[in-house]
């Protein structure tokens, strides 16, 4: 998996043996848990974490997505930026030509802005409180309709 912050912004990258993902590295998660919790549960579900470091641009997590060529892209956004942030991950993803990379997001975001975030490509949407567990099934239920289609 594949880390990467700006601000609030965190993007994701994991692949396994079976199959390369990503996966949302920090969030909320019962009680506030930090990114070590998270790519440590991603890891454990079999998950192979990449860490990008902190303050990265969208391009950056886009080019690191190519470089890395993973399946999944995981966004945890805190602060809010989320409208401005995710839109640009996505048409930085679709402009490498990674049309069929996933984008999983979580964090503080608004019920009001959900779908219009799914609408725009996000594949799934995690609140505070997500069980890790949660996130690492719906990855791989997720890559699995992906392979069957």
């Amino acid at each position: 998996m594949l880390f990467e912050r700006r601000d609030d912004l965190v993007g994701a990258f994991q692949s396994g043996p079976e199959h390369r993902a990503a996966a949302i590295p920090r969030e909320a998660v019962a009680e506030e848990i930090d990114d070590v919790d998270v790519a440590r549960a991603l890891r454990d579900a079999g998950m192979e974490v990449i860490y990008t470091g902190l303050r990265q641009t969208p391009e950056m997590i886009a080019e690191a997505a190519l470089q890395e060529d993973v399946d999944v892209v995981g966004l945890s956004i805190l602060s809010g930026a989320h409208n401005a942030l995710v839109p640009q991950v996505i048409a930085d993803l679709r402009a490498n030509g990674q049309t069929n990379v996933l984008v999983f997001l979580g964090g503080i975001i608004p019920e009001d802005d959900i779908q219009k975030l799914l609408d725009q490509g996000v594949y799934k949407v995690y609140g505070p409180g997500t069980d890790t567990g949660e996130v690492c099934k719906d990855i791989r239920e997720a890559l699995k309709e992906k392979a069957q289609a």
